[in-house]
């Protein structure tokens, strides 16, 4: 660093950084948005006046956190080349909160106060169970071969983050695909945009000039989200937190295999950041995440916040600190302001989603790039069940629209028309901890440590007994059939060690 005792809070990378950043952040408060105002039907009093105030809160004080954090390290190791670690509101909980707590409970009462809370109590759990897993994080991170971290990685990349950008780009391709194109030519291919303006700003003006020329937009439906769009802070929430206790204890269970997975995804980010050249410490990042998680319970917010994918992106394009604390800000007024229902209507989605690709195709890329070639089927295992999860929100998605249910339905049938839903479920249900449990499994049989092998499948079989993995709802004996299979295979497993072992003794004699 030219000078070791300045880390610049701004330069020309951050720019770039701040676009791509800032926009994945508001593609989620986008969707978050219509989640919770159409797919759920809540009030927007609630939506817009007491959860996204909330989220922005937790978010910037996130993006500070790691601003600091990341500031230290650049001061620590005198270089400037330091990328602060993204973060932001956590997307597959952002689903799973939506469908799995608020839904039910306010489908069930038809009291928005009381859905939102459950999701409060329900994200303050979460927070906890983060804290708590701060005090085990690095051994965890330790232990785990890096196939297993950045293939988890990797499918949640590709099919929570990725696929559905991909999807809704191709819908509209006159938006999406000219969106999408522009950021392939300046991510990858190192294209300079005119004028060097930033690469996401160009995409946003581009495809919302386009999607207001052809008439996907609604001007009337603009004008009445300007004229109703009321400034907003977040409010002392803890009350609800107390009250949301009381219906959302049959779902809190949930809360304990999604705080892993919360804690899990960001063990994996901070990997992938060490990958990139950046070391953060493990126990900061799960503290912070889990302080802002309960932050953002207290506030208001049902959302818990996570180090986002994307950290060796943004390295990249030459970000520094200075994309991480200006998104934070410029979500904290947006969010406070009221300004994302004007945004809904102003925006066409397609402009702004091919980011999420780019972030997929980057972490999907990095597992293979960043970890031995001999490991490379570790990676894809641990990749499957995340296929296997997405596809199975897609079904049921599919059929709750049309006001069924597989179980209605029938397993059976299913399979008969060549659909193996329970199958699927059992694959797919604790996708985060199942593909990093069959990856160190695998990379253990690779490098013939079959002992250790043994010992994951295991652990396989405790936590399928008690329904963390396998399950769609955890519990004692929740999966008897599933953890008497791994017990088994462990046992085989151990088998061959002691086999391979004797083998190996015979030939020193």
């Amino acid at each position: 660093m030219q000078d070791s005792k300045k880390v610049p809070v701004w330069k020309k990378g951050d720019t770039d950084g701040f676009f791509g950043l800032f926009t994945n952040n508001l593609t989620n408060l986008l969707v978050m948005a219509g989640l919770l105002s159409i797919s759920l039907g809540m009030p927007a009093a609630i939506v817009y006046g007491r959860i996204l105030p909330a989220v922005g809160l937790s978010i910037f004080i996130s993006s500070m956190i790691y601003t600091l954090m990341a500031w230290r390290l650049a001061r620590r190791e005198q270089r400037a080349g330091v990328t602060a670690l993204p973060s932001g509101t956590s997307v597959p909980h952002m689903f799973l909160i939506v469908f799995l707590i608020m839904g039910p409970v306010y489908w069930e009462t038809g009291d928005p106060m009381i859905a939102w809370y459950a999701g409060l109590a329900w994200c303050f759990i979460e927070g906890i169970i983060e804290l708590f897993g701060s005090a085990i994080g690095p051994k965890v991170k330790e232990i785990l071969p890096r196939a297993a971290m950045l293939g988890t990685l990797a499918g949640v990349s590709i099919t929570f983050i990725a696929m559905t950008p991909a999807m809704q780009t191709f819908h509209l391709p006159y938006i999406g695909l000219i969106s999408l194109v522009l950021i392939l030519l300046n991510f990858y291919g190192k294209v300079p945009m005119p004028f060097r303006v930033p690469v996401g700003l160009i995409a946003i003006v581009i495809g919302t000039i386009i999607g207001w020329s052809v008439g996907d937009m609604d001007a009337a439906a603009l004008r009445e989200s300007m004229q109703t769009m009321q400034a907003s802070i977040p409010l002392w929430s803890a009350d609800g937190i107390i009250e949301g206790f009381s219906v959302a204890a049959p779902f809190l269970i949930s809360a304990i295999p999604l705080g892993i997975y919360n804690f899990f995804e960001t063990i994996d980010n901070i990997e992938s950041a060490s990958v990139a050249g950046d070391e953060y410490p493990v126990r900061g990042a799960l503290l912070a995440d889990g302080s802002t998680t309960v932050i953002a319970s207290l506030f208001g917010s049902p959302f818990p916040t996570a180090v986002y994918i994307g950290h060796g992106g943004w390295k990249e394009v030459g970000a520094g600190v200075g994309y991480t604390w200006s998104t934070g800000l410029a979500v904290l007024a947006i969010t406070w302001l009221g300004v994302i229902p004007v945004l809904l209507e102003l925006i066409p989605l397609a402009a702004i989603v091919p980011i999420l690709i780019y972030i997929g195709l980057f972490i999907g890329s990095q597992a293979f790039q960043s970890t031995p070639s001999h490991h490379a089927p570790a990676v894809i295992l641990a990749i499957l069940p995340w296929l296997a999860d997405w596809a199975r929100g897609l079904i049921d998605t599919a059929l709750d629209e049309a006001g069924t249910t597989a179980g209605e339905i029938g397993y059976k049938t299913l399979e008969t028309a060549g659909l193996e839903y329970a199958g699927m479920t059992a694959f797919g249900s604790g996708a985060i901890l199942i593909g990093m449990l069959w990856s160190t499994v695998l990379v253990f049989i690779i490098e013939r440590q079959l002992l250790k092998a043994a010992a994951g499948l295991i652990l396989g079989s405790a936590l399928s007994l008690i329904g963390i993995i396998h399950t769609e709802a955890a519990g004692w004996l929740a999966g008897p059939e599933m953890a008497l299979s791994y017990a088994v295979i462990a046992v085989m497993m151990l088998g061959f060690h002691i086999s391979e072992q004797r083998r190996e003794k015979l030939k020193e004699d």
